[in-house]
């Protein structure tokens, strides 16, 4: 039959296959010795070769008869006309066109006046210049105060800057020019009569000049390095000179990667007078630091590794010292991202200047004491994780340990009997602040809380607690033992959007000093400032907004006899081109 003939065609194939890999495999079979126990006596079987044409068993071999097939078809009524074929639409957001620069204008109450300007543009194949210009100032206008407190805040910036494969190089240029008033003094100390004040010019002016660098490189153990040099001065003959360069590298030691930073930090500066007038004051610290560390990586945890060690040059009164820090955290995954714990140990000495103690405090006398801070250690922990996918928080607590913590504390007041108040310094009227410094020990409790509840909605919330233990000072002078914050920002349609943001600073102690022998605790009451803004985007280049700050038309006082602009309403605009 059929079958049997195509089986055993089959059979030979494999065999005469098997034959051919055999001989193939067999070419070197090397030496063996065989060992014969009786005489072997081959046969040979009967051959047998396969028919060409096998022999047909089927019992029916009869011709096949053709079939041939008809289809029998008739019409059909039907009203259906096909219509053509096409795609479905899929509806596609429309991406917002990205500008290279903008300008933004507003003005509002109090004469209040905001402008920002940026420009950016391509040079060559990987280079770029860009430049900003900030400016914001009011005419002032706050109730009951007898001095001008109109400010201003004006700065430049420019950059130049390459971008390749191997790394990135950037050079900065800048000037900053701030203007305020020591307007905070205390009528009924000096009385509310407002001829009193005539002829008192309480202004003050800040400038500042920087040049600076930036080098990174992807491919090397010389990761990259910053230069920054700062010049600070203000219009009282004081002036201050910081330059610091912090180079980075990352090398391998026995299949450990090691990265380290170095720094050298010099603040060095001068004050025509302290206080009192009765002579200069000169300031001069340089700071060596290093700084190694190692991170180990696991499945489910972290360690980072180091130390930091600083060498500290007193110029001015040659008084060196070593410092050394830890530099030590770690994180678990207790349960995956929902839950990490973390925990560390750090440190570090950190320069002070009077250029950075002015950014947090304008109404600081040019008479100040400038040194740095010795951060000893803050210990902490906490938890940080996500609740679900569009929500996280973080949880964290503190103990931290600084010796030698400025803190703002008000100038006394003068003796003033007999004599005008145009006879002393604008800033000699109990309306300026010193730094006061000392060993602060502080307990401190963090928790955050933030949420995207979709693209168009995002909110946050934070507090922090604090609880200070000083050592000389009787209290922790400007320094509010609760913070709270919390932000939301909705887009409304893809034309409107709106914000809100609101602080609350809780009661925070100041020294009111009337004489040498005479002084009492002052306290600040706590505060919340609530802000708000709506925006309407026009098209694609022009964007009006509405901000409004302190809504809740609050007097409170940032500072000791400082107090701040109500209600402040600001209409504005910002357009967006490209050369």
């Amino acid at each position: 039959m059929k079958i049997k003939f195509q089986y055993t065609a089959l059979l030979s194939f494999l065999a005469m296959a098997q034959f051919s890999y055999s001989q193939k495999q067999d070419e070197d079979l090397g030496n063996e010795v065989v060992n014969v126990v009786k005489p072997y006596t081959p046969t040979i079987s009967d051959a047998f070769k396969v028919k060409e044409t096998p022999a047909l068993e089927d019992e029916d071999n009869s011709k096949k008869e053709d079939i041939k097939y008809n289809i029998f078809s008739f019409p059909v009524a039907s009203t259906f006309t096909p219509s053509k074929g096409r795609a479905a639409a899929v509806d596609k957001t429309e991406q917002e066109r990205l500008f290279k620069n903008y300008v933004t204008l507003a003005g509002g109450n109090y004469g209040n006046a905001n402008a920002e300007l940026f420009v950016t543009e391509n040079v060559g194949e990987s280079g770029y210049v860009g430049g900003m210009l900030r400016h914001f100032s009011s005419q002032g206008g706050i109730n009951d105060v007898m001095l001008e407190d109109k400010f201003s805040n004006t700065s430049v910036d420019l950059s130049y800057g390459q971008r390749q494969a191997a790394g990135s190089w950037t050079a900065d240029l800048g000037y900053q020019n701030q203007i305020y008033n020591w307007y905070g003094v205390r009528e009924d100390f000096f009385g509310s009569d407002p001829a009193l004040y005539d002829g008192v010019d309480a202004k003050h002016t800040y400038h500042n000049f920087y040049v600076a660098s930036k080098l990174t490189y992807n491919d090397s153990f010389f990761k990259g390095a910053s230069v920054k040099f700062n010049r600070f001065w203000d219009s009282f003959d004081s002036a201050e000179n910081r330059f610091y360069v912090k180079p980075s590298f990352d090398f391998n030691i026995s299949d450990t990667n090691i990265k380290t930073d170095f720094i050298v930090d010099y603040v060095g500066g001068e004050f025509k007078n302290n206080y009192f007038d009765t002579g200069a004051i000169r300031y001069g610290y340089t700071n060596f630091g290093v700084h190694p560390s190692f991170v180990i990586n696991r499945a489910d945890w972290t360690v980072n590794l180091g130390a930091a060690a600083f060498y500290s040059l007193d110029t001015e009164n040659s008084d060196n010292k070593l410092f050394i820090y830890p530099q030590v955290n770690a994180s678990l995954k207790v349960v995956g991202d929902l839950m990490v714990f973390y925990a560390g140990a750090e440190g570090g000495l950190e320069q002070n200047s009077y250029r950075d103690v002015t950014n947090q405090n304008p109404f600081v006398s040019p008479t100040l004491t400038i040194a740095p801070t010795d951060r000893q250690y803050d210990i902490f922990a906490g938890l940080k994780g996500k609740l679900s996918s569009a929500v996280s928080y973080n949880l964290r607590g503190s103990y931290t340990s600084e010796k030698n913590k400025p803190l703002f504390k008000n100038n006394s007041f003068p003796e003033v009997s007999g004599s005008s108040l145009n006879d002393f310094e604008p800033y000699q009227l109990g309306n300026s602040f010193q730094l006061a410094y000392d060993d602060v020990k502080t307990i401190s409790f963090y928790g955050e809380l933030k949420a995207d509840f979709s693209k168009n909605v995002a909110f946050g919330i934070n507090a922090t607690f604090n609880s200070y233990n000083t050592s000389v000072e009787s209290e922790a002078w400007n320094l509010p033992a609760l913070r709270l914050a919390t932000t939301l920002d909705v887009t409304i349609t893809p034309k409107w959007y709106a914000g809100a943001s609101l602080f609350f600073v809780g009661e925070r102690k100041d020294l009111l000093q009337y004489s040498s022998f005479s002084e009492e605790v002052a306290t600040l009451g706590s505060y919340f400032d609530a802000n708000a803004h709506v925006g309407f985007k026009y098209n694609e280049r022009w964007t009006a907004f509405l901000k409004a700050n302190n809504i809740a038309n609050q007097r409170y006082e940032k500072w000791l006899g400082y107090p701040v602009q109500q209600l402040q309403v600001m209409l504005g605009a910002n357009y967006k081109f490209d050369f």
